[in-house]
């Protein structure tokens, strides 16, 4: 739905189905229940995650034009994707999987310059800026030393400016502003804001000016391409794992003059280990869940971080000098206790406090999809979940 500080949707990664006709599926039956709770008498914006396989069966012309006549009859549209996730998102062991393939391939270049060309359709004629969110570049430990990191680093750089490519094109054909929006993820080669900035200076304007040269841009105008086709998804949550300030990661950006194409509004879980920590520890073991990586930054009490790789380990290597854990487990944005545990609501409602005050994106999308492995008595039916998800996030921003 529009709002006075963006459009504002939830990402349908939480809904299964790898192939379009599954998807679709169970989006008639779900968005539907979820407008009327949401957004009633307005149009209501979706944020769609297409696997790979869904891509290529929406790009053949009769299922794309279905999906276009149930947008318009239930008065929804698109305005962002996902095209993080390239293959099954549930029902199987995702982990680290969850970046394969990476940019360093030509099946992640051809699946998201896929993406782009039916967003660049889908986009309704009032709205002429659309993104689709992406993998951090690889997942770190793929790659067992500095060089061969930097190799991949390079790569997977080359490819995202030949997206970029696309970009000017279909802006020139269609006059859509296109950007791919970079998401910063733990233990990805860019973890963090910090390491995502100092990689768009480094990597993405030098390789990119030299790159786009060769289609006779100047210097000027292949960064200014760059800026506007190549931008940071701020996922909330991930942020928050590396205990990240809010207002110093916009304010950096902004003094680089970065541009977010997306914020993913999402809650990771913490823990204060000051008290009960043996009871804490008992409690957060009930998350560890063997489909999705949880990476955990832990705290020392002399103000140093530890970094884990998943749930397992942190809990294999918790020792008595740890203060806090920052937990990356997607958990529902309106709770801030889980028990024992807590969670980084507080991180949501700085962030939209500062993007209400000064907006620095026009896309909102929450990003919770970990509803099936939470403990029981935070389930709920699914679609009464994400409404309450979205109506909660509504009562930030009006």
């Amino acid at each position: 739905m529009n709002t006075p500080f963006g459009h504002l949707s939830y990402c349908s990664n939480i809904h299964q189905g790898e192939d379009w006709k599954e998807h679709f599926n169970i989006l008639q039956a779900s968005i539907p229940e979820i407008k009327a709770s949401v957004s009633p008498s307005a149009s209501m914006g979706i944020g769609l995650r297409l696997a790979n396989q869904a891509s290529i069966d929406l790009s053949i012309e009769h299922n794309f034009e279905a999906f276009q006549n149930w947008l318009s009859a239930n008065d929804c549209y698109v305005f962002t994707m996902n095209g993080f996730p390239f293959g099954n998102f549930h029902t199987t062991i995702v982990k680290d999987k969850v970046h394969a393939p990476d940019w360093t391939t030509q099946e992640r270049l051809d699946y998201t310059i896929r993406l782009f060309k039916l967003l660049a359709k889908l986009l309704p004629e009032h709205l002429n800026e659309g993104g689709i969110s992406t993998s951090p570049l690889s997942y770190r430990f793929w790659w067992p030393n500095t060089e061969v990191l930097k190799e991949a680093t390079v790569k997977a750089t080359k490819n995202m400016i030949t997206v970029v490519e696309t970009l000017i094109d279909l802006k020139a054909s269609t006059g859509k502003t296109l950007h791919l929006d970079v998401e910063p993820e733990p233990d990805g080669i860019l973890e963090n804001s910090g390491e995502f900035i100092d990689w768009y200076n480094n990597y993405l304007l030098p390789q990119g000016i030299e790159q786009l040269a060769t289609k006779g841009l100047t210097a000027e105008q292949a960064e200014q391409a760059i800026r506007t086709h190549l931008q940071l998804c701020y996922d909330v949550c991930h942020m928050a794992v590396g205990y990240e300030n809010p207002t110093e990661i916009v304010n950096r950006l902004e003094a680089e003059q970065i541009k977010v194409g997306k914020i993913q509004i999402s809650s990771a879980l913490k823990v204060d280990f000051s008290t009960q920590a043996q009871e804490k520890l008992d409690t957060i073991a009930q998350y560890n869940e063997p489909i999705y990586l949880h990476q955990v930054v832990a705290k020392k009490h002399d103000g140093s971080f530890v970094k884990y790789p998943d749930l397992s380990e942190a809990i294999a290597g918790f020792s008595n000098d740890v203060e806090s854990w920052r937990v990356h487990f997607h958990v529902p944005l309106f709770l801030e206790q889980y028990s024992l545990l807590g969670s980084t609501q507080s991180d949501i409602v700085d962030t939209l406090g500062i993007h209400t005050q000064k907006p620095f994106t026009q896309h909102l999308e929450v990003e919770t999809y970990t509803w099936g492995v939470l403990p029981k008595e935070f389930q709920a039916p699914l679609n009464e979940s994400i409404s309450r998800e979205l109506n909660w996030v509504k009562g930030l921003l009006f």
